[in-house]
C-alpha cells in the first residue's frame, strides 16, 4: 500500500530511484524495468486481493545489512535501502526453492491440464533449471472428483495460498484452508471433505489464481466429441456473450478482440448440428425477469428482487444467507432457459427426439458445470442442458481439430434462436444484467421510449456500485456487487433492513462474466478484465435494437409457444425456487 505522496529513496543494482513509501522491493523494481520472478504473488488491488503470505520465497533479493535474504513482494522500501537482485546467492536460493517444489511434483507435464500454463513450469524453464537434485517419497494423494465443476489434485498443490486468499478474502465462502503439516501440507476443505460436500459456489476464482494444476475445472472436452461423432444425436450449442470477447487471446489476439463471426466458424466446423446464441437466451430472460420486477413493484411484492443468471451467487445464498430466499428472482439462467427452450420449441418445430439432441454450452464460467446438472433446473426426464465447455476448454478442441482460428471467415449465427439485442450482450460484464432489465422495465412502466439505453452508474469495475433511474414517478434505486464478499456485505444490509434498493444485481467474479473462473487465464492483469468489458459495450453500441423486447424471435417464441411473459407457461418452464443448504 502506498502511504501518501511521500517518496523514499533508495539504490536498487547500482540504480538510484525515488519510489512512494510503502511500495515493495518488487514494485519499486518494476519501476526501473527490473523483473523479479514471483509465484506465489498476485495483485488484484482493484477486486482488493493482494496474494501477502509470501511463502514461496521465490522473489527474494538481498538487502544490504541483512543476514537473511529478503521476499521481494512483502519487504517495504526504506530511505537509502540498498537492493541487490542479480547475485549468485539470489540466483542460486532462487533455483533451489524451486527445485525443492519440483522434488514433491509429478512429472507429468505432458498429460497436465495446465502444460504451457502453468507457472511453476514457466519458472522452470526462466531459471533454466534441468535437474533436481533431491529425490525421495512424494505426496500421493487421490484426487477428489466429487464435484460436476471443479477437480482437486493435492498432489500438485504448492502451498501458494493464491486459492485460499481467494476463497476467504475475496469471494469470503470460507472453503479453503491448510491441510495437514509439513512436507505433506496441501490446501482444500476443512479436514480434506470432499469440495461437493462443501459450501463451495463453484464460482471457480481459485482455479483461475491456481498456478498450477492442483485446482481445474471438469473436463468436457471429450464427452462432447462423443457427441459430436454420434450419428443418432443432434448436437446443438450456445455461447455466452463473455466467450466472444476473449476467445480471441487463446489464439493470440489482443484482449478485448471481438471474434463473434470466426467463432460461429469454427463450431460449425467443429460438426455441430446448430449454432445458436445464448444471447438470444439473455434477451429472453430480461422479459421474464423485469416482468417480475414490474410485477413486485406494481403488486407490493418482496424487494428488492436480485437477480439470478450467476449459478455461483445463487448457491452463495442458499448456503449463506437461506433466510433470503424468496428475493432472489425465480428466473433459470439464460443457460438453462435456452436448454429448456430447445428441447421443446425448438425440438418440436424441428420434429427431434428431445432425447436425441444434446445441448451444448460454452460459457466462461466453472460454475454453469454444477448449475448444468442441478435437478431443479431439469424440465420432464431430459436435461435442458447436457455438456458445458468453458472458453479454455473451447480453445483447446479448436487447437486439438487443427481449426486455424485466426484466418476464418466471420458467419452468422443460426436463426429461431439466434437473434440478439444490445441489452444481451451486456449481460457479459457486471451491472449488465440489471441495466438490461432496466432499459426494458422503463418502457413498460412509463409506456414511453428509452431515448439514452446507456446507464452509465451502473458501469464499471467498482466493487459496490449504486444509482438511481428516474422511471415516471418511481425514483428506481439499484445496487450492484460482483464479487460474492461484495455480495455479502449488501445481503447483510438487506438483513438488517438498511437496503432501500428495488433491485440488485450480483456477479460472482471480477468484473462479471468477462472475468469468470473458465477464461482464458490473466494471470493477475485486470487491464485484460477491463479490455474485455470495453469489448462488450462496444458490441451492444454496434447492434441496431439494443433493447430486449425488441428481439422479434423472443416475441415470436411468446406468440407461438408460451404465452404472455411471466404467464403460466412461461413460469413452469422458465422459473425455479431455490432451497436452503448446510453451511459447511
Amino acid at each position: 500500500m502506498m502511504a501518501d505522496n511521500k517518496l523514499v529513496n533508495m539504490v536498487i543494482n547500482d540504480q538510484a530511484i525515488s519510489v512512494p513509501a510503502g511500495s515493495t522491493i518488487l514494485e519499486a523494481a518494476k519501476t526501473i524495468g527490473i523483473s523479479i520472478p514471483t509465484l506465489c504473488h498476485l495483485d488484484l488491488k482493484e477486486f482488493k486481493m493482494v496474494n501477502k503470505v509470501a511463502s514461496c520465497r521465490v522473489c527474494v533479493v538481498e538487502v544490504q545489512g541483512r543476514p537473511s535474504l529478503a521476499p521481494a513482494c512483502s519487504t517495504r522500501v526504506m530511505e537509502g535501502m540498498v537492493v541487490r537482485t542479480d547475485t549468485a546467492r539470489v540466483i542460486q536460493t532462487r533455483r533451489m526453492v524451486v527445485e525443492l517444489l519440483l522434488s514433491n511434483h509429478p512429472n507429468e507435464c505432458f498429460t497436465c491440464p495446465k502444460n504451457l500454463d502453468c507457472d511453476l513450469q514457466s519458472l522452470a524453464q526462466r531459471l533454466g533449471i534441468r535437474e533436481i537434485e533431491w529425490t525421495g517419497a512424494k505426496m500421493n494423494y487421490e484426487s477428489d472428483i466429487s464435484s460436476k465443476a471443479i477437480v482437486k489434485n493435492p498432489n500438485k498443490c504448492i502451498m501458494c495460498r493464491r486459492c485460499e486468499t481467494m476463497c476467504n478474502e475475496v469471494q469470503t465462502c470460507g472453503i479453503l484452508s491448510a491441510v495437514g503439516r509439513g512436507f505433506d501440507a496441501f490446501v482444500g476443505p476443512a479436514f480434506n471433505i470432499p469440495i461437493a460436500e462443501s459450501s463451495c459456489t463453484y464460482c471457480g476464482q481459485c482455479v483461475a489464481v491456481c498456478p498450477t494444476a492442483a485446482l481445474t475445472e471438469v473436463n468436457h472436452t471429450g464427452k462432447v466429441w462423443a457427441a459430436l461423432n454420434d450419428p443418432d444425436k443432434y448436437v446443438v450449442v450456445q455461447t455466452a456473450p463473455a466467450v466472444r470477447v476473449a476467445v480471441g487471446e487463446l489464439f493470440g489476439m489482443e484482449p478485448g478482440s471481438i471474434a463473434t463471426g470466426k467463432m460461429v466458424t469454427a463450431l460449425r466446423r467443429m460438426g455441430f448440428n446448430a449454432v445458436f446464441d445464448t444471447d438470444f437466451a439473455a434477451d429472453l430472460t430480461i422479459l421474464e425477469e423485469a416482468s417480475e420486477l414490474v410485477h413486485r413493484i406494481q403488486h407490493h411484492g418482496r424487494l428488492p428482487m436480485l437477480t439470478s443468471c450467476c449459478p455461483a451467487w445463487v448457491k452463495f445464498f442458499e448456503h449463506q444467507f437461506p433466510d433470503l430466499l424468496d428475493i432472489p428472482s425465480s428466473c433459470k439462467s439464460p443457460q438453462i432457459m435456452f436448454g429448456t427452450i430447445a428441447k421443446t420449441y425448438y425440438a418440436e418445430k424441428l420434429g427431434i427426439d428431445p432425447a436425441k439432441m444434446v445441448v451444448v454450452s460454452v460459457m466462461p464460467c466453472v460454475a454453469k458445470k454444477a448449475e448444468a446438472a442441478r435437478p431443479e433446473l431439469t424440465k420432464e426426464e431430459h436435461s435442458n442442458v447436457d455438456l458445458v465447455l468453458t472458453t479454455r476448454e473451447f480453445g483447446l478442441m479448436l487447437k486439438e481439430a487443427g481449426i486455424d482460428f485466426m484466418n476464418l471467415p466471420e458467419s452468422d449465427f443460426d436463426k429461431m434462436m439466434g437473434e440478439s439485442t444490445g441489452a444481451s450482450i451486456i449481460f457479459g460484464t457486471t451491472g449488465g444484467v440489471i441495466e438490461a432489465a432496466v432499459r426494458t422495465a422503463y418502457e413498460w412502466i412509463t409506456g414511453e421510449e428509452l431515448e439514452n439505453v446507456e446507464f452509465t452508474a451502473m458501469r464499471g469495475v467498482q466493487g459496490i456500485r449504486e444509482a438511481t433511474v428516474k422511471v415516471g414517478d418511481l425514483e428506481l434505486k439499484i445496487g450492484i456487487a460482483h464479487e460474492l464478499g461484495n455480495a455479502r456485505k449488501l445481503l447483510e444490509d438487506i438483513r438488517a433492513g438498511k437496503s432501500q434498493f428495488h433491485a440488485i444485481e450480483i456477479m460472482a467474479c471480477p468484473g462479471g462474466c468477462i472475468g469468470g473462473g473458465g477464461q482464458p487465464y490473466h494471470h493477475g492483469d485486470i487491464e485484460i478484465i477491463k479490455k474485455r468489458q470495453e469489448a462488450i459495450y462496444a458490441e451492444d453500441r454496434n447492434k441496431v435494437k439494443r433493447k430486449s423486447h425488441q428481439n422479434e424471435e423472443v416475441l415470436r417464441l411468446y406468440k407461438e409457444y408460451l404465452g404472455e411473459p411471466y404467464g403460466e407457461k412461461a413460469h413452469d418452464l422458465l422459473h425455479t425456487y431455490y432451497e436452503a443448504k448446510e453451511k459447511i
